[in-house]
Protein backbone atom coordinates (compact mmCIF):
# COMPACT_ATOMS: atom_id res chain seq x y z
CA UNK A 1 0.00 0.00 0.00
CA UNK A 2 1.03 3.59 -0.57
CA UNK A 3 0.38 6.75 1.31
CA UNK A 4 -1.68 9.60 -0.14
CA UNK A 5 1.42 11.78 -0.06
CA UNK A 6 3.36 9.22 -2.16
CA UNK A 7 0.44 8.92 -4.60
CA UNK A 8 0.40 12.70 -4.97
CA UNK A 9 4.20 12.78 -5.50
CA UNK A 10 4.06 9.96 -8.06
CA UNK A 11 1.21 11.60 -9.98
CA UNK A 12 3.05 14.89 -10.06
CA UNK A 13 6.24 13.19 -11.28
CA UNK A 14 4.42 11.42 -14.10
CA UNK A 15 2.54 14.58 -15.05
CA UNK A 16 5.77 16.63 -15.08
CA UNK A 17 7.14 14.29 -17.77
CA UNK A 18 4.06 14.65 -19.96
CA UNK A 19 3.69 17.98 -21.68
CA UNK A 20 0.45 19.68 -20.99
CA UNK A 21 -1.49 21.27 -23.79
CA UNK A 22 0.18 24.45 -24.89
CA UNK A 23 -0.38 27.02 -27.58
CA UNK A 24 1.84 25.00 -29.93
CA UNK A 25 -0.25 21.84 -29.69
CA UNK A 26 -3.47 23.74 -30.39
CA UNK A 27 -2.20 25.21 -33.68
CA UNK A 28 -4.00 24.14 -36.80
CA UNK A 29 -2.16 22.48 -39.66
CA UNK A 30 -2.43 25.72 -41.65
CA UNK A 31 -0.70 27.61 -38.83
CA UNK A 32 2.11 25.04 -38.77
CA UNK A 33 2.63 25.52 -42.53
CA UNK A 34 2.76 29.29 -42.09
CA UNK A 35 5.50 28.96 -39.49
CA UNK A 36 7.52 26.26 -41.27
CA UNK A 37 8.00 27.03 -44.99
CA UNK A 38 7.21 24.08 -47.19
CA UNK A 39 10.08 22.28 -48.89
CA UNK A 40 8.99 23.67 -52.27
CA UNK A 41 9.25 27.23 -50.95
CA UNK A 42 12.78 26.52 -49.71
CA UNK A 43 13.76 25.01 -53.06
CA UNK A 44 12.36 28.02 -54.92
CA UNK A 45 14.27 30.40 -52.66
CA UNK A 46 17.48 28.40 -53.19
CA UNK A 47 16.97 28.48 -56.96
CA UNK A 48 16.36 32.24 -56.83
CA UNK A 49 19.61 32.72 -54.89
CA UNK A 50 21.50 30.46 -57.32
CA UNK A 51 20.23 32.51 -60.28
CA UNK A 52 21.25 35.72 -58.52
CA UNK A 53 24.73 34.32 -57.91
CA UNK A 54 25.05 33.25 -61.56
CA UNK A 55 23.94 36.71 -62.71
CA UNK A 56 26.50 38.36 -60.42
CA UNK A 57 29.25 36.08 -61.80
CA UNK A 58 28.21 36.92 -65.38
CA UNK A 59 28.27 40.63 -64.55
CA UNK A 60 31.73 40.26 -63.01
CA UNK A 61 33.02 38.43 -66.10
CA UNK A 62 31.50 41.13 -68.29
CA UNK A 63 33.21 43.85 -66.25
CA UNK A 64 36.54 42.04 -66.47
CA UNK A 65 36.20 41.79 -70.25
CA UNK A 66 35.24 45.46 -70.49
CA UNK A 67 38.22 46.43 -68.32
CA UNK A 68 40.64 44.45 -70.52
CA UNK A 69 39.22 46.06 -73.67
CA UNK A 70 39.46 49.51 -72.07
CA UNK A 71 43.10 48.98 -71.11
CA UNK A 72 43.93 47.75 -74.61
CA UNK A 73 42.12 50.73 -76.10
CA UNK A 74 44.02 53.15 -73.84
CA UNK A 75 47.30 51.53 -74.83
CA UNK A 76 46.36 51.70 -78.51
CA UNK A 77 45.20 55.30 -78.32
CA UNK A 78 48.33 56.22 -76.37
CA UNK A 79 46.78 59.17 -74.61
CA UNK A 80 45.83 60.83 -77.88
CA UNK A 81 49.12 60.44 -79.80
CA UNK A 82 49.60 58.56 -83.03
CA UNK A 83 52.33 55.98 -83.44
CA UNK A 84 54.24 58.46 -85.59
CA UNK A 85 54.08 61.09 -82.82
CA UNK A 86 55.31 58.54 -80.26
CA UNK A 87 58.22 57.54 -82.52
CA UNK A 88 59.14 61.21 -82.93
CA UNK A 89 59.03 61.78 -79.17
CA UNK A 90 61.21 58.71 -78.55
CA UNK A 91 63.68 59.94 -81.16
CA UNK A 92 63.85 63.36 -79.47
CA UNK A 93 64.38 61.77 -76.06
CA UNK A 94 67.20 59.62 -77.43
CA UNK A 95 68.85 62.77 -78.80
CA UNK A 96 68.55 64.42 -75.35
CA UNK A 97 70.04 61.33 -73.69
CA UNK A 98 72.95 61.41 -76.13
CA UNK A 99 73.49 65.13 -75.40
CA UNK A 100 73.55 64.52 -71.64
CA UNK A 101 75.87 61.56 -72.08
CA UNK A 102 78.25 63.75 -74.10
CA UNK A 103 78.14 66.50 -71.43
CA UNK A 104 78.83 63.89 -68.75
CA UNK A 105 81.80 62.49 -70.69
CA UNK A 106 83.16 66.04 -71.27
CA UNK A 107 82.87 66.86 -67.55
CA UNK A 108 84.63 63.61 -66.63
CA UNK A 109 87.46 64.20 -69.03
CA UNK A 110 87.94 67.74 -67.62
CA UNK A 111 88.16 66.27 -64.12
CA UNK A 112 90.85 63.86 -65.26
CA UNK A 113 93.06 66.66 -66.56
Amino acid sequence: TTTPKYDWWWGKRVNDNVSSSSQESTWSIEEHFQVIPPELEIKLEAEKMRKGKNKAEEDLDSLKTYYKKLRLSMRTVGLGKTSKQWRQEIKEEKIRVDQWEKKFQDARSREMI
